[in-house]
């Protein structure tokens, strides 16, 4: 087994207590002293501070690196502004989803991306085999930081008042206390927030900065997981993976309107033709919510069931989701079955636990548009 790669702040995180855990080839918190329930309530009613340097954060940059981009995804990479961002799915030939990311256009044919720290290699390796002139470069030695949370901007007001007039899914070039940075308003827990990216030997006066703020409080893995589930948000490898297209994840909105079969540059991606197909025809299994009958929770990977006793899907994705006051669940069903208010169960070591299907995301999203 290789051995673990650690952070830029893996000092930190041990200083404060934190319970490591190997994820994605990196050393990484899991929690603090006051707990998962605690860093997920207070995410969600003051900041929650995050540390994503496990992320890949390549620069692709190059005359046409916006069209090379398009062969690879089938969002509208060719509109955004500077310092726009979008979120990405990179598809395979049938149509599959191999990682999902966002771009940001930093200047003119300047591309910043943030891929899953789980696929960086194979993410890295896909994007070379499309280059066409262009270079990509892996930004190694910088960490990204993320300040989640309702008193988020707040706290950014104090420190970069040009981040904190960002709008979400944008970003800007600033400094924190004389320390360059680039910033987005973005994240991945569905309130509003930031996005941190710094030199590595920086990190850790920056996380100590920001957690100085007593709204702030460093937050674990494990409860980055519950509040992205509460968000309705997908996490690769459970409800993203290569036999699960974009149409069925119910992330049609990551096909750009341009790239559809009626747009100005329909298809081009990888299994597009599959993926405009389904648009058009549905799909037989869909994602959605489950809200779980009573206070057992269910696992990812049991099995869902319909009011017949017939097995229809299996959940991809469970929780104890704390600002939703009670288990949730995200799992692929039979599409006849994907109706918001349908009654289901899922098999719990052969009990049927029942569970009801709800529309997502499971609390409000909080992002901040202006």
């Amino acid at each position: 087994m290789s051995e673990l790669l650690d952070t830029p702040l893996d000092s930190l995180h041990r200083e404060l207590g934190a319970k490591m855990v190997p994820f994605a080839g990196y050393d990484m918190p899991l929690q603090y002293a006051p707990g998962i329930l605690k860093e997920h309530l207070h995410t969600r009613q003051a900041a929650g501070l995050f540390d994503v340097s496990h992320m890949g954060q390549l620069l692709l940059s190059g005359t046409a690196s916006g069209e090379m981009l398009e062969t690879l995804v089938a969002a509208d990479v060719l509109g955004l502004d500077d310092h726009q961002q979008t979120y990405a799915l990179f598809t395979n030939a049938a149509g599959g989803v191999l990682d999902d990311l966002i771009i940001t256009r930093w200047s003119g044919e300047d591309y910043f991306l943030v891929v899953n720290a789980a696929c960086k290699a194979q993410d890295i390796e896909h994007l070379q085999n499309a280059l066409n002139g262009q270079t990509l470069d892996l930004l190694s030695d910088r960490a990204l930081l993320a300040l989640q949370g309702p008193a988020a901007r707040e706290v950014m007001a104090h420190l970069s008042p040009q981040a904190a007039e960002l709008t979400f899914m944008h970003g800007c070039h600033t400094q924190i206390n004389g320390v360059d940075a680039y910033i987005t308003c973005s994240g991945y827990t569905g309130e509003d927030g930031f996005e941190i990216s710094v030199a590595g030997e920086n990190a850790e006066q920056i996380a100590r900065i920001l957690l100085s703020h007593e709204s702030v409080m460093p937050v674990g893995l494990g409860a980055r997981d519950s509040l992205r589930l509460e968000a309705g948000l997908c996490l690769y490898g459970h409800e993203l993976n290569i036999d699960t297209s974009p149409i069925e994840a119910g992330l049609i909105w990551s096909v750009a309107k341009v790239r559809r079969a009626d747009g100005a540059r329909a298809g081009g991606f990888p299994g597009a033709e599959s993926v405009l197909q389904q648009i058009a025809d549905g799909v037989s299994r869909k994602r959605v919510g489950l809200a779980v009958q009573g206070k057992r929770p269910v696992r990812e990977g049991q099995d869902v069931m319909d009011a017949g006793g017939n097995r229809v899907g299996q959940v991809c994705s469970a929780c104890f989701g704390a600002s939703y006051g009670g288990p949730i669940a995200m799992a692929y069903v039979e599409a006849r079955c994907a109706m918001v208010g349908e009654d289901l169960s899922v098999d719990v070591r052969g009990k049927l636990q029942p569970v009801k299907v709800v529309k997502m995301p499971f609390v409000p999203q909080r992002y901040f548009r202006g």
